[in-house]
């Protein structure tokens, strides 16, 4: 019997660290904000900043944590940012003030950047290229499976406060992720292993084989900067964070004070995009290694926007479940093909410093979302305005994704 590759393993360790973030971090910020909100009477501005204090740290070390995994490779490199997330939990689930609450969110922020979507994302674009689509869409799946546990952890704030459900979070990093992080290995050939499972004489990939024929080479990062298609990507990227963000930050917020559900219920609207986002992640297993990603992206922005105009503007069930299904689609279809486009583009060679220094772009989508919402909200006294705002960026993001055309390879 064929032995399993090796590089499977990765995606299924992966998707279960992913899936630990998403579940505790990255989709029930939403319930920690409704219920701070009531219980320390901070803004929602006040609370939107601590999810920017995360987006800010990862376009901050971005370009330094990529050079590091180019260099030394990303085992150690997760392995540190799953304890640093085990304890900023443990140190939230203590904090009695302001400051001390972005203090821990800082080092929450700085353990998921560090075994999180970059460096997991960078493990497999060095084991797979035929199906380098098909592992990033796969490895999404742990990231959206996550939000079908909102409610869960939802309940869990209910029934015994959110100092315990953080500090639970913090063991159950420990306790889990830290195994999985072992199983995270650097680049295939330093493990007696090949590109795809698939020797090829006198190199580890096949484009790299393919480039030598051609004359060819990756992309520098600097010579990567030097492209249209750099920029286009990072701002199509950045743009279409405005929504997720928001939507994690916020969405919970809106439902419970402009809509009148409860959390509970309101979480489970966030199950529900989180089962649209599995089916887009289905289909971007499927197709993703055959059409062209960029125009699969940018109709994507468009779903972006009229899942979020839905949510906005709901007068109905059927327009929260519109949200839900259109914005869960488009983010689990999207959201793998940012860094597998970017390794079609530029190559591997040095894709860590690439998608490090593109974090420095994105990071105003991610930093804008909740900031934009969070303000306008206080403003104005509810989430219209700010997210009509959002929702039509996005769809201007769509024209950077349909002109960013992949540039011809450097000489060797």
């Amino acid at each position: 019997m064929k032995r399993l590759f090796y590089g499977w393993k990765m995606v299924a360790a992966g998707a279960g660290i992913q899936f630990l973030q998403a579940s505790l971090l990255l989709q029930s910020f939403g319930a920690y904000v409704a219920v701070l909100r009531d219980d320390r009477g901070w803004s929602k501005t006040e609370l939107s900043f601590a999810a920017a204090l995360h987006q800010m740290e990862a376009a901050i070390i971005g370009p330094a944590l990529g050079w590091i995994i180019d260099r030394f490779g990303t085992p150690l490199v997760v392995r540190t940012g799953v304890l640093l997330l085990g304890i900023g939990f443990m140190l939230l689930s203590g904090i009695d003030s302001l400051a001390a609450f972005y203090g821990a969110f800082i080092v929450i922020a700085l353990g998921s950047s560090m075994c999180g979507f970059m460096p997991l994302n960078i493990s497999l674009i060095y084991w797979f290229e035929k199906k380098r689509a098909r592992a990033l869409s796969t490895l999404g799946f742990g990231l959206a499976v996550g939000g079908l546990a909102v409610p869960l952890v939802a309940w869990c704030i209910a029934t015994w406060g959110w100092r315990a459900a953080a500090f639970g979070s913090g063991v159950l990093i420990l306790l889990a992720g830290l195994p999985l992080s072992f199983v995270i290995r650097g680049r295939p050939h330093f493990h007696g292993e090949f590109v795809d499972g698939e020797p090829l004489p006198d190199t580890p990939s096949r484009l790299q084989a393919q480039q030598a024929a051609d004359g060819t080479r990756d992309f520098t990062a600097r010579e990567a900067l030097r492209t249209p298609a750099f920029w286009l990507l990072s701002l199509g990227h950045g743009f279409a964070l405005f929504v997720v963000t928001a939507v994690n930050v916020h969405a919970i917020t809106h439902l419970k004070e402009g809509l009148g559900y409860p959390v509970a219920t309101a979480a489970l609207f966030i199950m529900l995009m989180t089962i649209g986002q599995i089916g887009g992640i289905a289909i971007g297993a499927l197709v993703g290694d055959r059409f062209d990603k960029r125009l699969i992206c940018a109709v994507c922005m468009l779903m972006h926007m009229a899942g979020l105009l839905c949510l906005t503007y709901a007068a109905n069930l059927a327009m929260i479940v519109g949200f839900a299904v259109l914005h869960g689609v488009a983010w689990g279809l999207r959201g793998p093909f940012m860094q597998a486009i970017r390794a079609d583009y530029f190559g591997v060679s040095a894709i860590g410093m690439i998608l490090g220094l593109s974090f420095m772009i994105i990071v105003v989508g991610q930093i804008g979302g909740p900031m934009i919402a969070g303000f306008m909200a206080d403003l104005t006294g509810n989430y219209r305005a700010g997210f009509t705002t959002l929702a039509l960026l996005a769809g201007l993001g769509s024209m950077f994704f349909l002109f960013a055309k992949k540039p011809p390879r450097p000489a060797a």
